[in-house]
């Protein structure tokens, strides 16, 4: 795998996850009623969530590569409509100012946040979708070691979502508890949408190898 490629997958991979979406709000509304123990076990609990659809994804894409590299092209290209598509979304929350945290504080205790965690990870047909989705757009078909570097990819992709949460967990309290919660959000879809929409259009233009 090319160096540039591996970049452009760090940086696409922390733009999709620097997004403010259930999983953060998940994350910051356990770390505002348990504090930051809660918050970090919200952010591991997805975390394994993330390696489950890691694997099936590596599994299901492999089995694709292997009885057709012209139907994972297919699914290449499908996936980048969707990645266009949550690019587009973003701009339009930046744009009307749509894009919202709102989590409100609460003195009860929270229990089994690490399964909780795993479950709303493993049971989002959302999340599988995107790793069907992003994963492909950067394998090339017809290499000898694309499930290796599909195997690779996800679980990178696994470790930085995860990075992201714990972020997240660390400054959540603090930063999406305050008035300009909704101006950090804002600027963070702003951003990654158009990252996503650049990603999707480098992918349409570019001949496969």
């Amino acid at each position: 795998m090319e160096m540039n490629t591996l970049v452009l997958f760090v940086i696409a991979a922390l733009s999709i996850n620097l997004i403010p979406g259930p999983d953060v709000i998940y994350i910051v509304t356990n770390t505002m009623k348990g504090k930051m123990k809660s918050g970090i076990k919200a952010s591991l609990g997805l975390g394994v969530g993330y390696l489950i659809h890691t694997l099936a994804a590596v599994l299901g894409l492999s089995a694709l590569i292997l009885s057709s590299a012209f139907l994972f092209t297919i699914i290449k290209y499908l996936g980048a409509a969707y990645l266009l598509y949550l690019g587009v979304k973003s701009i339009i929350n930046c744009y009307r100012n749509n894009s919202k945290i709102c989590v409100e504080s609460s003195d009860e205790k929270q229990s089994n946040v690490f399964k909780q965690g795993v479950i709303v990870s493993v049971l989002n047909p959302k999340v599988a979708m995107f790793f069907l989705a992003f994963l492909p757009q950067f394998i090339d078909p017809t290499a000898v070691n694309a499930t290796s570097e599909l195997l690779t990819l996800g679980l990178l992709f696994s470790l930085l979502a995860t990075g992201c949460n714990l972020f997240y967990a660390s400054l959540g309290s603090i930063l999406f508890s305050s008035p300009k919660a909704q101006k950090y959000s804002r600027s963070l879809e702003g951003v990654s949408g158009t990252i996503l929409i650049g990603l999707s259009t480098k992918i349409a233009l570019s001949s496969n190898k």
